[in-house]
This record gives structure tokens, sequence and C-alpha cells, in this order.
């Protein structure tokens, strides 16, 4: 698995279904540079298990992404017309309905595999045909994009463990507080807690208060 922090996140277009039914082509993560921060998330697949309690779970925080300047995006190798149709479907009928950001069509593997988050990848068999080896799903990957477009956080799940939203949230406000106070974020920090100097001093003086 890649570590891709502290790299430019890899460009995409891709078909995407965006404000619960509106299917866009050419959707990219360009038109945030300069604007906004990104959290880009992959799960596995459409109409599961885990995956609609996650997708669910980000929805009901949006809010909370928004007023940090921040915008969720989801992907996953389901084309743009399966995202249409789980959109669609009641959440007691095992559907998403109301979830309004964006969920990328990732159908060619291309996204899963620039993320290097694709649970298996294509190879050659014995005779010499081009054959798919693993799974063609994406494992639980999130991904912390600053407005530069520098990923700043990855975090890569088995397809089973779901993920945590409010520690994406966590991320996305250490990485706003290091960039307004210059100031690091030790353990367990929250948002409203000091941070540090990253000195000698900085360290002692933090640790001898707590």
């Amino acid at each position: 698995m890649g570590v891709l922090v502290g790299k430019k996140a890899p460009h995409f277009s891709a078909n995407a279904v965006v404000n619960g039914g509106e299917i866009v082509n050419n959707f990219s993560l360009d038109q945030f540079i300069g604007n906004k921060y990104v959290v880009l998330y992959f799960y596995p697949a459409d109409f599961t298990f885990v995956c609609p309690t996650e997708i669910i779970a980000f929805q009901e925080k949006l809010a909370e992404f928004e007023q940090l300047n921040t915008v969720v995006v989801g992907v996953s190798t389901d084309s743009e017309f399966s995202h249409w149709k789980w959109l669609q479907t009641e959440k007691k009928q095992g559907g998403i309905k109301g979830v309004k950001y964006p969920l990328v069509a990732d159908n060619s593997l291309n996204i899963s595999r620039a993320y290097d988050v694709l649970a298996g990848d294509f190879d050659y068999d014995e005779e010499g045909n081009h054959v798919f080896d693993g799974t063609p799903l994406a494992y639980r990957g999130l991904f912390l994009i600053d407005k530069q477009g520098i990923i700043r956080h990855q975090v890569v799940n088995d397809m089973p463990l779901g993920r945590n939203i409010d520690e994406a949230i966590r991320m996305v406000e250490a990485l706003q507080f290091f960039e307004q106070n210059g100031e690091v974020c030790p353990a367990g920090w929250q948002k409203g807690k000091e941070g540090l100097k990253a000195t000698q001093e900085g360290i002692a003086d933090y640790l001898s208060k707590h």
C-alpha cells in the first residue's frame, strides 16, 4: 500500500452523482483547489452492508465538514447508474436516499489504482491473457487533501472495518489548527485544546503541564 501523504493528490476526471440524483460528467477535484479542503473516501461497493452506514454517517456530519470549509466526496468501483439507483432507494430498503455529497463512479478502476486502494491488480495468466488478480473493489481508504491539492492524511481499512467519521473531522480540525497557529497537535488533540511548539523547549513545556 503506497503512502501518498505529502504528495499531490492524483488527478481524475470521472462521472459522478451529485445532489442526490444528478449525473454529471468529468467530475474532478480540481474545482476545489485554492478554495476547499477535501475528504476523499473510498468504499467497496453499492448495495452492501457496512458501506451505507458510513455513507449516511458522512451525510449526517456534512454540516460540520462544511463549517470547516471541507467537501466530502465518496468513490467506489460501481457505475454512476448504480450510484444513482442506490441514492433513489429508501433507507428502510437498504438504500442511501438523502445523501447529497458527490459519489464518483470508478468502474474503470483507475482512481482506486491511482490512490493505491484497489484490492488487487491486473496481471497476466500462464497463457498470456490479461486478467485481474484479486478483487476489483476498493478498500476503505480516506484521504484528507488541503487547499493546495496536497494529501496531508490517509488511512486505509480492510473492507469489514467501518470508519469513525468524528476522527475524520478531528483530522481536518488538526490540520487547520496547525496552518493557523504554526503549532503541532500532540496525541489525542481535540479542537479547543492547546498545541505545542515544535522545539525541545516547547515539548518540555507541554509535557510538564500534562
